[in-house]
């Protein structure tokens, strides 16, 4: 099967174990690291001997930002423009526009207006200096 990667995505050693299809959209971030894992076996050992499996396509939205060192199991949907934090184990579906991390990921926050203010720990940067540094 195969993955379909749209323009201006930036992926940086990802991994991606496919038996299913895998849909990244446009403008997406991936840290190094990541683990993209479209099929699954099930837990009877008779059954995994016999070489059972199954596959479930995996859709990440578009603007989306997966942090490094993520796991991101079969048949997930991650919404536009969420950002999943570094380390997480994605099992289930993620809404668009939220800030979700952890083992197993669950919403933490939604993405605001006050996330337009653009920090780092309690550094606070200059947004439009850094876009212009990108444009030369």
């Amino acid at each position: 099967n195969f993955a379909i990667l749209r323009r201006k995505s930036f992926i940086s050693g990802l991994t991606i174990i496919d038996d299913g299809d895998v849909w990244i959209g446009d403008h997406t971030m991936i840290g190094p690291n990541v683990t993209i894992c479209t099929t699954g076996h099930p837990v009877d050992p008779t059954y995994r001997e016999m070489g059972a499996h199954y596959s479930l396509t995996i859709h990440i939205g578009r603007n989306v930002w997966i942090g490094s060192n993520t796991v991101i199991l079969p048949g997930v949907t991650i919404g536009d423009n969420t950002v999943i934090g570094a380390g997480s184990v994605v099992t289930k579906d993620i809404p668009e526009n939220v800030v979700a991390v952890g083992n197993p990921c669950r919403v933490k926050r939604a993405i605001s207006e006050r996330d337009k203010e653009y920090y780092f720990r309690d550094l606070k940067i200059d947004l439009p200096y850094t876009l212009r540094e990108n444009d030369e």
